[in-house]
């Protein structure tokens, strides 16, 4: 199994991969009651460095120290053999300690010196310390040496050389003069590495006789110095042969006479040199170069980039360091001589080589019987380290046998440990400049569960501060760590807990719900134990109402408010500060709950005052300035809009619900009304603010409800009578938990659209609305009054699911529920839904036709079983032709299919606007959504004889004094045998008088007739109509004037010619040309019959038959018919329009196919489309004629 651990409060942290089980050791904790009885191998606590330098004045201390179960027992060995401490009387070991104090007083502390380890054993192993190298410190005395006296000439470049003795340590140089003062260093004048000092040019003023170097001792504190070295500069422009003489030197540098030159490196020589340098150590690389003028030093890394970070310059920059050297530090370095004459380059080459160092240092383990462990000792290191295991301070391979045990270069992996097999494992790693040593012990332990954590421990935390309840354990094998919260709910891993690796529960923003009662619970195979610790979430202390910047005349009082607001279980401490000391002890000063009076202002009381309000957990300040000043005149009111709120706090957090405080702004002279709250989601919707809520200008808080999963942030505005301020700072951010959704999708829909499926739609819920991560839906169906299962699938990020392989058009019952991580949605409505459709699989049956009238028929029909529709029915449409008129022998080829379609479940129809004595044919068709199905067999029927349409034309031929002709043609339409025609006319006075109507038939062969024995220049008109034994049908009009006479007499001519006749005349030609224009325009504004006149006028001649005439002699106006005192004629095509008596499939039916209530009645008045009477429709377009009407006064 698994283990993980993590021990807090100074617990390390074990991790350990074993290649076929993995187990984890834990270390033992140094809690004394778990160490009590608890048996452990020894660990070396403490050791003395690997490189021990004492001082022969003080006694040599050794230090060993370990600690383990039972105490261990302690050993020496010293240069590889034992060292029997007993035997030494110079030699103690302390009590219980490894640790020896060697008395070197009177002794020769050489004898002493060597390599020593200690050994700590017990009964479950044996540690070592590392190899622990003992000398003594040393000191030694300058050896003697003469001096002699230089004389240089000045320009040139010097040495002065040091060469101290070899000390242990080194020692430490400098030089001074006589008088113990040390010599001043310059760029000019260095003092190297090594000791020596350097001249780039010496100049008359280096002239001294005390050149003296010293050396010190650091562990004897003692200094040495050298012989003083004396040093002359000359002028060789001044110095002659004889002054060279007296003084008798032997260094004398004598070279030719020195002005300025370029760099050169007097240290190191040549043009680059080496330089090996330790991984961890500081590099330290010298360049000191002559010349004149004296040359600057500067560095680069050829190749790279010096590391500034750890770089630093020294002695002038002739010193470049760069600690904790690391690989990366190598290459070569190139330090740059510059003066005003030239450059010189000294290149040098870096390398970086590493004694061992711990990559991972093995690890304590604490395993259970059975389990597995590895130990691994990886280093590093250049060259690469050697690495030798031992156990219990035995080379591994000289070790007693352990089938259990296998080592595999740095690693040992220890398989099914068993009980008595606890040792000490010891990894040295070594390479040519050093060695590590690292002890590491496998306890085999079997231990039940402990709790180190105390009991009941109380936790106090600030409202959206992070809470951390610790729960440290040990047990063998690694306990299992659980939480819950008032002993009953589980703590899970996730947001807002999370459980660490030692066990330690977190809270990352802790709120008041959180408070309560934790338990832990400790469980390994060996036993359980719980603990019980409590958590309590407080309320943050702050600031409602902040102090606020003053300007205050001298002599007036100050009042600064300082309103905080904080957990009631805490108690709060008030301190104010001035310019952030104490305030001043002074009576003007007066402190209260909370604010701060200034009485009786000074010019010393200007300056900054704070607030702080303390708790046991928290705190919150504010200052503000008081600035004193003489009195000013009152400044004019300006109004503008408020400033925006300050310091936003969320309080009184709850799962849906969290109190906003807030500091208002200044109003500037203007009140504030309200203040608008506005959210950001900022999870769902980030940069977009809604506005959530408003309270009074009165107010600073507000009670804000909250909707689960939510980031929000909040900000306020502020509104006066200006307008709104800018918006206030968000707030921080709260982030309410997830919760199961608190609603389902809305316009939950199901319609197949395909023959075996059912598409099941909705409106998804927002993000807003899924109260949580993981939204999905589940959608539920299953057939209506079946008694069978829901049927369930649970999709995500779709709108829409289809269920295949249902059957056809059946109902369903739907429900769509929304579910997230956090739960399910309330219970969902049932809706129902219908699956696909297909098209109808019978016809109706039993057609049959009842023909009402030569123009009306009613079909009726079974309607189709419920099942066959395989739909949703939406009606009957039936389908008929007209083949041919009864009195032809062929059929029609140009007459399309008529439709006419019934809503609803019907059995029957009325086909209107037939056409009379003609032949149709017909079927019915069942309709659903998806189409129609199959035809019902073709039923024929005959509609009657009607009554004809009206002559194809009538006209007027050869007109003569006192007779005329008349030619007229056949119906188009004879709607059945022709039995003849009916002829009236009647003469038309120059009154518009009608005379007495006079009436002729004719066979239906007969189209012509000559009419006799008329009046001249005589205005008749004529109505012709066809007639079957149904009756006349619509009857047509023509005008005519028969011929003037011409043989008059002569006293017309006379007359005429006179000037009152003409006169006479041409007003009455004016006045009619005036009544017929005012006739004309009336009758193009519509001066017909009235409707209720003109129905009566125009009744079906199926139902009415035409009225025969009375022959009355009556007036000829408007009112009676509508025509012009002209001829009329018929349309030239010789068609007319039908009398309103002919139904038109145009006035019926939905559309085209024509329009029924479920009853079957016509939809509408035959007004659908309005029609004019025959005689309208025969109506000549032509304008009276002036002319004629005079003629008819002739």
């Amino acid at each position: 199994m698994d283990r993980t651990r993590k021990w807090a409060s100074g617990l390390g942290v074990v991790l350990f991969i074993v290649l076929r089980q993995l187990t984890l050791a834990l270390e033992v904790p140094l809690d004394p009651k778990v160490l009590e009885g608890l048996p452990q191998p020894p660990t070396i606590t403490l050791q003395s460095p690997k490189d021990y330098i004492f001082d022969p004045r003080e006694n040599i201390v050794i230090h060993c120290e370990a600690k383990g179960k039972p105490h261990p027992s302690f050993s020496w060995t010293r240069n590889g053999t034992h060292f029997d401490v007993e035997k030494d009387s110079k030699v103690l070991m302390k009590p219980g300690s490894g640790t020896l104090v060697i008395d070197i007083s009177g002794e020769k502390a050489e004898a002493y010196e060597g390599t020593y380890q200690c050994t700590a054993h017990n009964d479950h192993g044996t540690a070592v310390s590392n190899n622990i190298v003992i000398r003594q410190s040393r000191s030694p005395l300058w050896s003697k040496e003469r001096n002699e006296a230089i004389v240089v000439q000045k320009g040139i470049s010097l040495v002065l050389q040091c060469r101290p003795p070899a000390g242990l340590p080194p020692p430490v140089i400098f030089w001074m003069d006589n008088n113990f003062q040390r010599l001043p260093l310059d760029k000019r004048v260095s003092q190297a590495l090594n000791g020596d000092l350097y001249f780039s040019n010496i100049l008359p003023e280096d002239t001294r006789s005390d050149y003296i170097c010293y050396a010190r001792f650091p562990h004897t504190q003692t200094i040495q110095q050298k012989q003083p070295i004396s040093v002359t500069v000359l002028e060789m422009e001044t110095m002659n042969e004889t002054v060279a003489a007296l003084y008798n030197v032997t260094d004398f540098y004598s070279d030719s006479p020195v002005g300025e030159r370029r760099p050169g490196f007097m240290m190191p020589l040549g043009v680059t040199s080496t330089k090996m340098v330790l991984r961890g150590e500081t590099l330290e690389l010298e360049c000191i170069a002559e010349g004149l003028p004296t040359p600057e030093i500067s560095w680069q890394k050829d190749g790279g980039e010096l590391p500034t970070s750890r770089l630093s310059y020294q002695n002038f920059k002739k010193t470049l360091k760069i600690s904790e050297v690391n690989e990366g530090d190598a290459g070569d370095y190139r330090c740059t001589a510059t003066n005003s004459l030239g450059t010189a380059h000294h290149v040098i080459k870096v390398t970086v080589k590493a004694a061992p160092f711990w990559v991972s240092a093995p690890r304590n383990l604490i395993l259970a019987p059975n389990e597995t462990g590895i130990l691994t000792c990886r280093v590093g290191g250049v060259p690469k380290p050697k690495i030798n295991w031992f156990v219990n301070g035995v080379p591994i391979e000289n070790a007693p046998e352990d089938h259990s045990r296998k080592v595999d270069d740095d690693t040992v992996i220890l398989s099914n440990v068993q009980s008595g097999s606890s040792a000490v494992y010891q990894c040295n790693a070594s390479n040519e400049f050093g060695y590590l040593i690292a002890n590491a012990f496998v306890n085999v332990l079997a231990e039940p569960p402990r709790v180190l954590t105390p009991p009941n421990r109380v936790y106090q935390v600030i409202t959206n501060s992070p809470a951390l309840l610790h729960c440290a354990s040990f047990g063998s094998p690694i306990p299992t760590i659980t939480w819950f919260k008032d002993s009953q709910t589980s703590i899970k891993n996730g947001d807002p807990y999370v459980i660490h690796e030692n066990g330690t529960l977190e809270i990352h923003v802790a709120q008041p719900l959180n408070s309560g009662k934790y338990t832990c619970i400790a469980t390994n195979n060996l036993g359980i134990k719980e603990n019980h610790v409590y958590l309590e979430v407080k309320e943050p202390t702050r600031i409602l109402k902040q102090p606020e910047y003053k300007v205050v005349q001298r002599g007036m009082s100050a009042v600064f408010e300082c309103k905080v607001k904080h957990d009631p279980t805490l108690i709060p401490t008030m301190t104010w500060l001035k310019d952030n000391g104490e305030l001043p002890d002074d009576e003007r000063f007066e402190v209260d709950t909370d604010s701060l009076i200034i009485k009786d202002i000074t010019d010393e009381d200007e300056g900054t005052y704070t607030c702080i309000m303390n708790t046991t957990l928290d705190q919150d300040s504010a200052s503000a300035m008081l600035t004193v000043v003489e009195a000013t005149p009152t400044p004019a009111i300006v109004y503008e809009k408020p400033d925006p709120p300050t310091d936003l706090e969320l309080t009184d957090q709850t799962e849906r619900s969290v109190q906003l405080t807030w500091i208002p702004g200044d109003e500037h002279n203007s009140p504030t009304q309200t203040f608008l709250i506005q959210y950001e989601d900022l999870l769902h919707q980030p940069g977009v603010w809604v506005n959530l809520t408003e309270v009074a200008g009165t107010s600073t808080t507000a009670q804000l409800n909250l909707s689960p999963y939510v980031y929000y942030s909040f900000r306020v505005l502020a509104l006066n009578q200006v307008g709104y301020s800018d918006p206030s700072q968000p707030s921080r951010q709260y982030r309410t938990n997830p919760a199961a959704p608190d609603e389902n999708p809305s316009d939950v829909q199901g319609e197949g659209i395909e023959p075996g499926n059912l598409v099941i739609s909705w409106t998804p819920l927002t993000g807003f609305q899924s109260n949580g991560p993981g939204l999905e839906y589940r959608v539920q169906w299953r057939q209506k009054d079946v008694d069978e299962d829901w049927s369930s699938k649970t999709v995500a990020n779709v709108s829409q699911f289809v269920v295949s392989g249902t059957p056809t058009y059946v109902l369903y019952e739907i429900k769509v529920q929304a579910l997230n991580d956090y739960g399910n949605g309330p219970e969902p409505e049932v809706v129902i839904g219908y699956s696909g459709e297909d098209l109808p699989l019978s016809a109706p049956d039993s057609v049959q036709i009842m023909v009402h009238n030569s123009t009306l028929a009613e079909v009726h029909w079974e309607p189709v079983a419920a099942p066959s529709v395989r739909g949703k029915l939406q009606g009957y449409k039936v389908y008929y032709r007209r083949e041919r008129g009864l009195h032809e022998t062929e059929e029609d080829a140009e007459q399309q299919d008529q439709v006419l379609t019934f809503s609803g479940n019907r059995s029957e129809g009325r086909l209107p606007g037939l056409q009379p004595y003609s032949l149709y044919n017909l079927y019915v068709k069942v309709l659903n959504s998806k189409g129609e199905g199959p035809a019902s067999p073709s039923k024929t029927f005959e509609t009657p004889e009607g009554v004809p349409g009206p002559p194809s034309f009538l006209n007027v031929l050869n007109p003569s004094l006192d007779a005329l002709s008349l030619e007229w043609g056949p119906p188009v339409n004879n709607n059945g045998r022709l039995a003849g025609y009916t002829l009236k006319y009647q003469p038309v006075n120059s009154t518009s008088e009608l005379g007495p109507i006079k009436v002729m038939t004719f066979l239906a062969n007969e189209t012509t007739i000559t009419l006799g024995n008329l009046n001249s220049s005589m205005l008749y008109k004529f109505y012709l109509s066809a007639k079957t034994i149904k009756g006349s049908g619509p009857t047509i009009t023509e005008e005519a004037f028969t011929a003037m006479d011409t043989a008059a007499p002569s006293r017309q001519v006379d007359i005429a010619t006179q000037g009152w006749f003409i006169g006479l005349m041409c007003a009455i030609a004016l006045l009619i040309l005036v009544l017929l224009i005012v006739c004309f325009i009336k009758r193009n504004k519509g001066g017909k019959y009235p409707v209720k006149e003109k129905e009566d006028a125009h009744q079906d001649p199926e139902i009415q038959p035409m009225k025969e005439d009375d022959g009355t002699f009556g007036e000829y106006s408007d009112t009676e018919d509508h025509k012009p005192l002209k001829g009329s004629r018929t349309p030239s095509n010789g068609t007319v329009r039908r009398d309103e008596s002919d139904d038109s499939l145009v006035d019926y039916g939905e559309g085209g196919d024509g329009q029924f209530n479920e009853d079957g009645s016509f939809i509408g008045q035959y007004s659908g489309k309005k029609e004019k009477d025959t005689h309208e429709g025969n109506e000549s377009s032509e304008a009276p004629s002036p002319v004629n009407a005079m003629n008819s006064f002739v």
